[in-house]
């Protein structure tokens, strides 16, 4: 299950309502890359997969890659802003290692010494908005 917070969930429909398709489908992918090894990636998109897992909440749909869908078992995605500007925060109950950039994970064990700023990853549990 993937869990969106209310501030996530409105900020998927603003910027929803601005996608020249209007097609109200987020994407959320798995990729490699970042500072941990992977990376969160959501986009808008117009079509689906037939393997693809299509979640609902609030008139969202939110769909994402039947290979994705085990790395991102439990994952709540946040969104705040504050003086650097607006993002989206992910929090991993899976993730072993998490980059202080919040978007680059690891599901390995991190190596024995860390880079300075990467951090162990925390659970934050939102109340509304489950998928």
């Amino acid at each position: 299950m993937i869990h969106l917070s209310q501030s996530a969930i409105r900020e998927f429909k603003r910027l929803e309502s601005k996608d020249p398709y209007g097609s109200g489908v987020v994407r959320l992918a798995v990729s490699p890359g970042g500072c941990s090894g992977l990376t969160y990636d959501l986009q808008f998109r117009q079509s689906t997969k037939p393997t693809d897992q299509i979640l609902k909440v609030d008139q969202l749909k939110v769909v994402i890659a039947a290979e994705h869908l085990a790395s991102c078992e439990g994952l709540a995605i946040d969104y705040s802003e504050d003086l650097m500007g607006g993002n989206f925060r992910f929090t991993n109950p899976l993730a072993k290692q998490v980059c202080g950039c919040g978007v680059s994970f690891s599901l390995d064990e991190p190596p024995a010494e860390q880079p300075a700023d990467c951090t162990q990853a925390e659970t934050t549990a939102f109340p509304t908005g489950h998928l």
